[in-house]
């Protein structure tokens, strides 16, 4: 990490660690691009047994930041520190537990909303834990059943045909705004499916294409046909685009 992030990582740290409430603070992957990339943010991930303190208590830990937002349905503080975004995200211990618990009934859970729950927790740098809770977590996602695997495959691979479907008639009835959301989906849960076919968790969409590449098990004449659906310079017309998302679905579908 650059000086500037390590110095305001641990600047956080030192305020979140000292409430009662948290097993443990994690920073996210955004820290590590160049604080000059337009995607870089410092984001913190607070994972939590019990109330944490009010926005305006968090403010006041903070530094009294600018720029100072909260979300109160799934709690989330926004604010910059010497020019940074920064991101502190809060995160209920007992829903994850429960979510680990839930065996096969994990796949309604996270039909959805995709596995980057997971992913966050697998690969975030702990810059604090209270105990071993963490450790153990992510023991419990190495060893994840092959049924649950199979079985969000199976939805995502369901729901990268219904967009497809979607694409096609878009195409054929000439719906911009249709075929933009359709193409949209059909690309997030064709990138889904073939994650879980490498048994891998999901990225953020930003960086789901460079993780694509990095994976060991991907269809024949993938990438080229992904490349030509991703084109928005008009080289290729809506009805060869679903054409090349037909011939992606298939080598997926069939992929053992």
């Amino acid at each position: 990490m650059r000086r500037i992030v390590e110095r305001i990582a641990e600047g956080l740290t030192a305020a979140i660690s000292a409430w009662d409430t948290v097993e443990c603070v994690i920073l996210c992957e955004q820290a590590e691009e160049d604080v000059l990339d337009p995607y870089f943010a410092l984001v913190v991930d607070v994972y939590h047994r019990g109330p944490v303190p009010a926005p305006e208590t968090r403010r006041a830990a903070f530094g009294d930041p600018g720029a100072f937002e909260s979300a109160s349905v799934q709690p989330k503080d926004r604010f910059f520190l010497e020019g940074l975004p920064i991101r502190v995200e809060y995160k209920s211990v007992a829903k994850i537990e429960e979510i680990l618990t839930r065996g096969a009934d994990i796949l309604w859970l996270l039909k959805d909303t995709g596995t980057y729950v997971f992913y966050r927790l697998e690969r975030g740098h702990i810059l604090w834990q209270r105990s071993e809770w963490l450790r153990e977590v992510r023991a419990q996602l190495l060893s994840l059943d092959v049924v649950i695997w199979e079985g969000l495959r199976e939805s995502f691979q369901n729901k990268m045909e219904h967009y497809l479907a979607d694409l096609g008639a878009a195409t054929m009835m000439g719906d911009d705004f249709f075929l933009l959301v359709s193409s949209a989906g059909f690309a997030r849960y064709a990138a889904a499916t073939i994650f879980m076919i490498n048994r891998r968790f999901e990225p953020s969409h930003r960086s789901i294409e460079s993780h694509l590449r990095k994976l060991s098990i991907i269809p024949d004449d993938f990438f080229g046909r992904w490349e030509m659906l991703l084109r928005t310079d008009g080289a290729f017309s809506p009805e060869q685009k679903h054409k090349v998302a037909e011939l992606i679905a298939k080598s997926i579908v069939s992929f053992s």
